[in-house]
């Protein structure tokens, strides 16, 4: 067997005799080079298949299977880059925290993971690569997050100007949900460059005026990090959107085209495909408390879950002091030396693995152990009431959409620089 052979086997994962069995079997492509990842054929087609699935169950028509493969290429060399930059920050996503994410998405389904798998399969997909997939996108998430976060500075003066106009609205602050197509202009990009994304912008405008379907124009035109979902941003208020949207889409109404409205990366068009006020609502603040076990070299994953799991039996049971073992054992520095104990919260700070087990729980019940980013956990909800809207509450409200809005733009501002300090190379089709 020549070397080729033996190089395609280490690639697909195969043995040597498997690629000598299967000489005729059409084998994987590298279609594109990011630095020193690849993006493979299969890759590319599995993006393409499950969007295709999902126009079809929305009834949404698609370009071309062209359109789409670039539009997919693009997906994955962010990923990769994403996925590079974890390697060197040395992140991983053990089995159990994956396991415990994709058991939180069959509960958001409510189903159950059996249930879960046998929906992945039906749709001629494999289990196995759908946890792989899973484990990426956590990755992306996080790291996403830890690059992000550092970028966005927000002041106590912009908390409170914020605030001051939230309390001066009047009736319920209005919702927009928002189509976003992006016509990407070139890094330096010349006059001429910037004529033609301008006339690009206009073209498809006209298209959408004429009664085209945006989704289709979207995946097909659009540069934006939604494109292959038809451009969608979902629902946000004029302060949880990017500063440019919001002057873009005020006074607006539904289903108005507004653009295209120039950026530094490019003519960006909008369309309001909705619009709603948005409902006041009583805050659920819980109390309760904690006991944090971090994974390390020394304490496995497994080590730390059969902690926790003796010290609930032992709680439950009588034989041990919650405060007592949170004192001794929990890693957790800001509740430790008080039992483990947190004030009276708002559970949607917390993250979404904590917050869930947290709102599952009856008064005084205790969890199984959790996995969260930080570690493992067992948590006891204390009590838990509605509360009015207090003024830290509605600081919160100010900085929470001051830091969707900047995290957005930073977010996007941030993948663009790393994918511009790559090396790249797409291959043509055949």
């Amino acid at each position: 067997m020549n070397f080729k052979k033996l190089l395609l086997a280490a690639l697909l994962g195969l043995s040597v005799s498997q690629v000598v069995h299967a000489e005729r079997v059409q084998i994987d492509k590298i279609v594109a080079t990011v630095n020193e990842g690849v993006v493979l054929q299969s890759e590319v087609e599995q993006i393409i298949n499950r969007v295709k699935e999902q126009a079809k169950q929305q009834s949404t028509e698609l370009p071309s299977d062209r359109t789409l493969r670039v539009q997919a290429i693009d997906r994955l060399v962010d990923q990769s880059l994403v996925l590079q930059l974890a390697e060197r920050m040395g992140m991983e996503i053990s089995d159990s925290q994956l396991d415990q994410t994709i058991a939180n998405i069959a509960k958001e389904q409510k189903s159950t993971i059996a249930d879960l798998r046998r929906s992945v399969e039906a749709s001629g997909e494999s289990y196995q690569a759908y946890r792989e997939e899973i484990r990426k996108e956590i990755t992306v998430s996080q790291v996403r997050r830890a690059n992000v976060d550092r970028r966005i500075y927000i002041s106590t003066q912009e908390v409170a100007n914020l605030q001051k106009i939230l309390e001066q609205q009047t009736g319920n602050p209005e919702e927009y949900n928002i189509g976003h197509i992006l016509i990407k202009i070139p890094s330096k990009a010349s006059p001429q460059e910037i004529q033609d994304a301008r006339e690009r912008a206009d073209n498809v405008i006209d298209f959408l005026n004429d009664g085209k379907e945006f989704k289709r124009i979207a995946i097909a035109s659009s540069s934006g990090p939604k494109a292959l979902e038809g451009g969608q941003l979902g629902w946000m208020s004029i302060n949880e959107m990017p500063s440019l949207f919001a002057e873009a889409v005020k006074g607006k109404k539904k289903d108005n085209i507004v653009g295209p409205v120039r950026s530094g990366a490019g003519f960006h068009i909008l369309k309001i495909q909705d619009i709603r006020g948005r409902q006041v609502v009583e805050t659920t603040e819980v109390r309760s408390r904690h006991i944090l076990i971090k994974p390390s070299i020394i304490l496995s994953e497994e080590k730390a879950r059969d902690m926790l799991a003796g010290f609930a039996k032992d709680l439950r049971t009588g034989e041990a002091d919650f405060a007592e073992l949170a004192k001794e054992h929990s890693e957790d520095p800001g509740s430790a030396l008080k039992g483990g104990e947190y004030d009276w919260t708002d559970p949607t700070t917390y993250v979404p693995a904590f917050k869930n087990t947290l709102l599952s729980l009856e008064k005084n019940e205790i969890s199984e152990p959790f996995r969260s980013t930080f570690g493992w956990h067992i948590v006891q909800l204390l009590d838990k009431r509605t509360a009015d809207k207090t003024d830290q509450a509605k600081m919160n409200r100010a900085h929470g959409l001051l830091f969707n809005r900047k995290f957005k733009e930073e977010s996007f501002k941030w993948q663009r620089e790393i994918r511009e300090q790559a090396h790249i190379d797409i291959f043509p089709t055949d």
